[in-house]
C-alpha cells in the first residue's frame, strides 16, 4: 500500500507564501522523481515543478520561476514546494506524484513540460486560494 499526503494549502492574499507539503508512506521517495502539477477550475492539470532523486535537479514551469522552490527532505520522506509572491493566477488545487524513475528530465515531453501520464502515485490534492 502506497500512499501520497499533501497538505500546507490555503487562502492567501497575493503576494503572500505558502509551503506545500508531500509526505509518502509504505514506499521510500528517494528512488523517483516527484512533480508538483496544479488545476484550476476549466483548466488542464499542469505540471509546475520537479525534483529528481538521482542529482537533485530541478524543473519550473516558466509562470513560477523564481517564484517557488521545490525540495526533498529524505529524513522525513517528504517533498516540499515554498511558493512566495502568490498571485491569483496560482489558485489551484495542486498535486504532487511519483514519477516512473529518478530522473526529472525523463518526465518532460517534446515540448520541455512536464507530462501527466509518466506520473504513478498521485496524492489527493491540496486547495491553494490566492485572493486578489
Amino acid at each position: 500500500q502506497v500512499q501520497l499526503v499533501e497538505s500546507g494549502g490555503g487562502l492567501v492574499q497575493a503576494g503572500g507564501s505558502l509551503r506545500l507539503s508531500c509526505a509518502a508512506s509504505g514506499f521510500t521517495l528517494d528512488y523517483y522523481a516527484i512533480g508538483w502539477f496544479r488545476q484550476a477550475p476549466g483548466k488542464e492539470r499542469e505540471g509546475v515543478s520537479c525534483i529528481s532523486s538521482s542529482d537533485g535537479n530541478t524543473y519550473y514551469t516558466d509562470s513560477v520561476k523564481g517564484r517557488f522552490t521545490i525540495s526533498r527532505d529524505k529524513a522525513k520522506n517528504t517533498v516540499y514546494l515554498q511558493m512566495s509572491s502568490l498571485k491569483p493566477d496560482d489558485t489551484a488545487v495542486y498535486y504532487c506524484a511519483t514519477g516512473s524513475g529518478p530522473q526529472c528530465e525523463s518526465h518532460r515531453d517534446w515540448d520541455g513540460t512536464l507530462e501527466r501520464v509518466y506520473f504513478g502515485v498521485w496524492g489527493q490534492g491540496t486547495q491553494v486560494t490566492v485572493s486578489s
